[in-house]
């Protein structure tokens, strides 16, 4: 799982870096737009995903070391 979630925020990290470049040649009230409108919530529910895909490692470790 970790391997997906270090995949996930690298993918993220990316397309931020990509997003801030455009954002130097497209920067009028309809970049904004997308910007509010896609990518806000797109990077707010990757955040709360990684997070919870990092809760999710640490209840199946422990389940794991319980069992044995």
């Amino acid at each position: 799982m970790n391997a997906a979630q270090n995949r996930l925020t690298g993918l993220t990290k990316e397309l931020h870096a990509a997003w801030e470049q455009t954002k130097h040649h497209w920067n009028d009230a309809k970049s904004t737009e997308f910007e509010k409108r896609f990518l806000d919530d797109l990077f707010a529910s990757v955040n709360q995903t990684v997070n919870h895909i990092d809760t999710l490692e640490r209840t199946l470790t422990k389940i794991h070391d319980d069992c044995e």
